[in-house]
């Protein structure tokens, strides 16, 4: 009962509720966001003022005039681009103007360049003073031969006497023989029977116009050890008594191209590098496109050309290398180097 009354008179338990706060003394990380802002401020500052030293006073007044609108260089265009910096390409200004220019050039005599037609020309010629110069070298093969079998003396050396075609030229060969050597053993001493064969040989080859190497070529067989004179000096003296020999009997000196040593390194035999027959002396007639090769017409030679107003050169101040293109006039330097004017379309992007 007596607890009854005290309810009834508002007596009872009572309740206490405790809020805890979080955090402390912390304020988030809100602040990392503006020192960052911070930091990047400061380093585009700090390079703006080190653009500001490195630049010249040129480029600043350049950036300047770019940023005002009333400068002449960005008023006078209706796009409001110009100057330093704004905007200009390389190709002509408007919206759709071609930038290809076209592979030939219109001429109103009607007119090309002949540059190609000359050059075809000058192939023919070329062809045709190798053909007249192979022509020359079979009589002259055959006038050895023939001569061969004519001269009692020098029938016994048909077989030493090899005459081929190589690439450089006509090719006559005179290779030893053990029983009729060419040459004393170990020597250049020319033997009366090989003086006999290159006085035939001068005979035959001297009315021909190209120039003549003459190469001397030995055995394996070399000298004692610590020798002083080799397979090298030998060969080499063969070939040059070889060529006075040549000239004794007519032949002109300053027809001589060159006087070779070749040793043991290029032998007629390779199997038996003793054989006899790779001890032997070459004279080679030259082909003229090797000792005077026909020389090439400058760019701006002789070729009837288009000029850039579209009038004919008819002086030969073309180029003569491609259709159509535009030639330098006759106060313009030479060109320099070797490259060449393409005829092939340039488009710029």
């Amino acid at each position: 009962m007596a607890d009854d009354a005290k309810k009834d008179e508002g007596g009872g338990d009572t309740y206490i509720i405790k809020k805890i706060k979080k955090g402390g003394g912390h304020h988030g990380g809100a602040w990392k966001v503006a020192y960052a802002d911070f930091v990047t401020a400061m380093m585009a500052f700090f390079l703006l003022l080190w653009l500001l030293n490195v630049s010249t006073d040129e480029q600043l007044n350049a950036i300047s005039n770019y940023f005002d609108p009333t400068h002449p260089k960005v008023s006078q265009r209706e796009s409001g681009s110009g100057g330093v910096l704004g905007g200009l390409t390389v190709a002509p200004e408007g919206a759709m103007t071609s930038t290809v220019q076209p592979l030939t050039q219109a001429n109103p005599t009607g007119q090309v360049s002949q540059g190609k037609g000359e050059k075809t020309e000058k192939e023919k010629a070329k062809e045709k003073a190798r053909e007249a110069e192979e022509d020359r070298f079979k009589e002259a093969q055959q006038a050895l031969e023939q001569a061969i079998i004519e001269v009692p003396e020098l029938a016994a050396m048909a077989e030493n006497l090899i005459i081929d075609m190589t690439p450089e030229g006509l090719r006559i060969q005179m290779v030893d023989d053990d029983d009729e050597p060419m040459f004393a053993s170990g020597s250049a001493q020319m033997m009366q029977r090989t003086q006999l064969l290159v006085g035939t040989i001068a005979g035959i080859i001297e009315p021909l116009p190209n120039d003549i190497s003459v190469r001397g070529h030995t055995d394996s067989a070399g000298y004692g050890p610590g020798a002083d004179y080799t397979n090298w000096e030998l060969s080499a003296d063969r070939a040059n008594a070889s060529r006075k020999a040549l000239e004794q009997f007519g032949f002109p000196p300053e027809r001589v191209n060159n006087v070779i040593g070749k040793a043991d390194k290029e032998h007629l035999n390779p199997d038996d590098p003793y054989d006899s027959r790779n001890r032997r002396i070459s004279f080679i007639l030259l082909k003229e496109e090797i000792t005077k090769p026909i020389e090439e017409e400058e760019e701006t030679g002789n070729g009837v050309g288009v000029t850039g107003d579209g009038e004919s050169t008819g002086d030969g101040e073309g180029t003569g290398d491609s259709e159509g293109s535009s030639l330098p006039g006759p106060s313009q330097p030479p060109p320099i180097g070797t490259f060449k004017k393409t005829p092939g379309a340039v488009e710029f992007p």
